[in-house]
């Protein structure tokens, strides 16, 4: 799903670069340097079927294994790999525990990301109630809502607080990932106050394009958006 990064406008202020930010993009683990999205997102996949092998009790894996199990071409998968400085041992291939680790620095898996998610309809409920999440480093610390018979009930282990009150849950819970899942005309509202609390880190599942400044990381997914391009591909099938 594609990321969209808009730079600030003249004028709007710009957050300043921290240790961990390069030209206003984050360093993947200790690398100096940023990994193509291309490369992030077969990441990903790599990273599902090395757990996969890891529950198998699987102990040592191949780039062929990986890479079938990941559906990707070996080739490819060993260039990514070379990216982070890992090639294996030829003849033996990969340790799958100390492999899994090195790309989970390398994305920044191993550091503790805590998550509000904005908008408690149906959307955020059912987000933040996914066991998934914890198992991949990500702890849902916060739900909010601005309905009046939204707030205060209880989803799963969180009560459903304020947005009115946003600044401060984000400052006493240390947000610093944040999930939107609020109707597009709220949306831009709430991100900008997401980035005046310091959050450089944002996911919108909101039918809009979102403007943000220079060293705030925005990816966008759009269900609506998937679901054409599977029918013009499903379309090609048919004929």
């Amino acid at each position: 799903m594609p990321t969209e990064h808009h730079p600030a406008d003249a004028g709007q202020a710009v957050p300043e670069l921290g240790p961990d930010m390069i030209e206003g993009q984050p360093v993947t683990g200790s690398l100096g340097r940023i990994l193509p999205e291309a490369t992030l997102a077969r990441l990903t996949q790599y990273l599902r079927a090395l757990n996969a092998m890891q529950a198998r009790g699987d102990e040592q894996t191949s780039s062929g294994v990986l890479a079938a199990e990941a559906g990707v071409n070996p080739a490819i998968l060993r260039k990514d790999l070379s990216l982070l400085g890992s090639y294996g041992t030829r003849g033996v291939g990969y340790v799958v525990m100390e492999l899994t680790e090195h790309i989970s620095k390398a994305m920044g898996l191993l550091r503790q990301w805590r998550v509000a998610i904005i908008g408690a309809g149906n959307l955020g409920r059912a987000l933040s109630g996914y066991g998934g999440f914890r198992s991949r480093g990500f702890e849902i610390v916060a739900l909010l809502d601005s309905a009046p018979e939204v707030v205060g009930t209880v989803v799963g282990d969180l009560q459903v607080q304020d947005i009115a009150d946003m600044d401060e849950i984000l400052a006493s819970a240390d947000v610093n990932i944040a999930v939107l899942s609020v109707p597009g005309g709220a949306a831009q509202d709430l991100c900008n106050k997401l980035v005046e609390q310091g959050v450089r880190s944002i996911l919108s599942f909101a039918p809009v394009v979102l403007q943000v400044p220079t060293g705030v990381n925005l990816r966008k997914v759009d269900l609506a958006t998937e679901l054409q391009i599977l029918a013009y591909h499903a379309q090609n099938l048919d004929t």
